[in-house]
């Protein structure tokens, strides 16, 4: 099945290991950020041409920035219509989850449960009372159960996960992650529950609610844009680049870690990312360095960010 992949909220690193799961660009659903119109713009224009969407909620499904659970992954989940494959951490727990999931469940009506996935279960004990738990009180089908795993394929730090850019292994552990889903989550089951009650949200039609984007006025003169993207500048959204395309502009995108020289551009961005972690890289790359600092001394346009406005300063410590 080919996957739209998106991830909702802020975020960069997870969005970057989706994308390489998926094959394909993971885009961001921010509705902090962008007005409802927009999230619905980019949901439909990056989904309707494959098999299935798949979007990771960020946070419990209900925490938002007050107490209406404004920017949750459950208001999200409303204003796509989608239902919601819920994941529950069973530590230490198996009655409660039942009790847990009642409360999720009756939270808020609109939210549709298509069923659960227990995460960290400690055994075929601790599952089966889990489970049966779910079944006799809840009456939401459980899609699996996954143990508690001690090979760390996704290694973390300070802000998540390594990204999957600077990991070493990273499509051996994309693999690790599909073996696991294969072997503990019923995926065939899932599809189905999804694909049911998605129509039975959207209706006969199968349309969502309009989710239209002023047309963009492109330039009659080219503009060319210096993306510095690689394993330590790797933090953008792929809708800003897709906007500066549709207003008309070309993208090269340029790495200090392996190029010596600047192309021709007209305006440089650089996102963030990790410099730190390629300091030493970075700070021997002296052509690249004296030449972005001629650049700008001439005026041409630099737009940074994060990682990036690092890049520029005199020095890291």
């Amino acid at each position: 099945l080919g996957v739209s992949p998106f991830k909702k909220g802020p975020d960069y690193i997870d969005a970057g290991w989706l994308s390489r799961a998926a094959g394909r660009p993971c885009y961001n659903l921010d509705t902090f950020l962008c007005d409802p119109e927009v999230v619905l713009h980019s949901y439909q224009n990056h989904s309707f041409q494959t098999d299935i969407s798949v979007i990771e909620g960020n946070r419990g499904l209900y925490d938002g920035i007050d107490t209406d659970g404004s920017t949750s992954t459950a208001e999200l989940a409303k204003l796509l219509r989608l239902p919601v494959l819920l994941v529950l951490d069973c530590t230490k727990s198996t009655r409660t989850m039942a009790a847990l999931l009642m409360g999720c469940v009756a939270f808020d009506p609109d939210i549709h449960i298509c069923g659960v996935v227990l995460n960290r279960v400690a055994g075929k004990r601790h599952e089966g009372k889990v489970r049966a738990n779910i079944e006799k009180f809840c009456r939401i089908p459980v899609f699996g159960a996954i143990p508690k795993l001690t090979r760390e394929d996704f290694p973390e730090r300070h802000m998540g996960l390594v990204p999957s850019e600077e990991h070493g292994f990273s499509d051996r552990a994309v693999d690790a992650a599909r073996q696991v889903a294969q072997h503990y989550l019923d995926l065939d089951g899932i599809f189905q529950a999804v694909s049911s009650l998605f129509r039975d949200a959207v209706g006969a039609s199968g349309n969502l609610p309009a989710g239209s984007i002023p047309p963009a006025v492109s330039s009659p003169d080219s503009v060319t844009i210096g993306i510095i993207k690689d394993s330590a500048f790797q933090f953008y959204y792929p809708d800003n680049i897709d906007a500066l395309k549709t207003l008309g502009a070309k993208i090269v995108f340029i790495s200090p870690l392996t190029q010596k020289r600047i192309p021709d551009v007209h305006a440089i961005y650089m996102g963030g990312g990790f410099p730190e972690t390629h300091a030493a890289q970075l700070a021997e790359n002296n052509s690249f360095k004296n030449q972005l600092k001629n650049l700008s001394d001439k005026g041409l346009p630099i737009y940074a960010e994060c990682g990036g406005l690092i890049f520029l300063g005199q020095s890291i410590t």
